[in-house]
């Protein structure tokens, strides 16, 4: 008798456009090369809640299904849902990250850890070092919607109101950007984008064991057991890294930049990660 495979729900939207990025190509790859361990079926995440209850599924793989904020509702929706129920989800649905909204930048900043400084109250507009313009973006935001940059003469002399729910951060010179991006808590691949002013024109990128560490001190203050990520940092005129973002919901991997050995070590290191989550050897 052939034994049962596994069942997974993949939570995609192949229709989503974004500036630089092929969404629809990542996940055609994802699912085409996952399919030899698992039995798939795509949805749009507008209808991921609905399938959760009508299929009988193992476990939810939510992937590049676009800024939640297009469907907040309907995500929040199956987010209560799964952990309702105790669905198994890849990304864990406890992240602290983005999957949070950005209250995280406030934490760590807190709490000393390297990223670019983030205050929320007009009040605490002197925590900030001196810059000349400020970046003012929404809590729950994605894709630089909401984003706005605002010159010190306002910002100091209260010409610019911060409404409620929104971030303020001094604009930071950079030298460049780089990612990180990790299966559960295992280091896969970096990649930068040498140009500040081309985010996504990505290549890759060598870390050293410093930025290793650095990467990974979010990785383990995240606190998820599985699922992806990506540390979004960059590097600071003084040569320092600094955190951009935690992108622990659904992070672009930029899988067509890779080499093939490398993008086969990603596909294995992701199908060994769900099989632990389903408790199979």
């Amino acid at each position: 008798m052939a034994s049962v495979r596994p069942r997974l729900l993949f939570v995609t939207d192949l229709a989503y456009q974004a500036k630089g990025r092929r969404y629809c190509d990542e996940d055609i790859f994802l699912t085409s090369r996952l399919r030899a361990d698992f039995d798939i079926a795509l949805c749009h995440p507008l209808d991921a809640a609905a399938f959760m209850d009508a299929l009988a599924v193992d476990a939810i793989v939510v992937r590049n299904s676009g800024p939640v904020l297009r469907y907040q509702a309907a995500y929040d929706d199956f987010r209560d849902r799964a952990l309702r129920r105790g669905a198994r989800v890849c990304t864990q649905l406890t992240g602290k990250g983005d999957q949070a909204g950005k209250q995280y930048l406030l934490d760590l900043t807190a709490q000393g850890f390297p990223v670019i400084p983030t205050v929320d109250r007009p009040e605490d507009l002197g925590l900030l070092p001196d810059a000349a313009e400020y970046v003012v973006k929404p809590k729950f935001g994605a894709d630089s919607t909401g984003l706005e940059f605002v010159t010190r003469e306002r910002l100091r002399a209260q010409q610019y109101e911060i409404g409620p729910g929104m971030l303020v951060q001094p604009r930071i010179g950079f030298r460049y950007e780089v990612s990180f991006y990790y299966v559960d808590h295992s280091f896969q691949y970096a990649l930068y984008a040498p140009r500040p002013d081309r985010r996504w024109a990505l290549e890759r990128y060598e870390p050293t064991a410093a930025d290793l560490d650095f990467a990974g001190r979010f990785i383990d203050w995240n606190d998820i057991d599985h699922g992806i990520q990506r540390v979004d940092a960059c590097r600071a005129p003084d040569g320092e890294l600094l955190l951009v973002e935690l992108e622990d919901l659904n992070p672009y991997l930029s899988l067509d930049l890779l080499d093939d050995g490398t993008r086969d070590s990603f596909v294995a290191s992701l199908t060994a990660s769900l099989h632990r989550l389903l408790g199979r050897p």
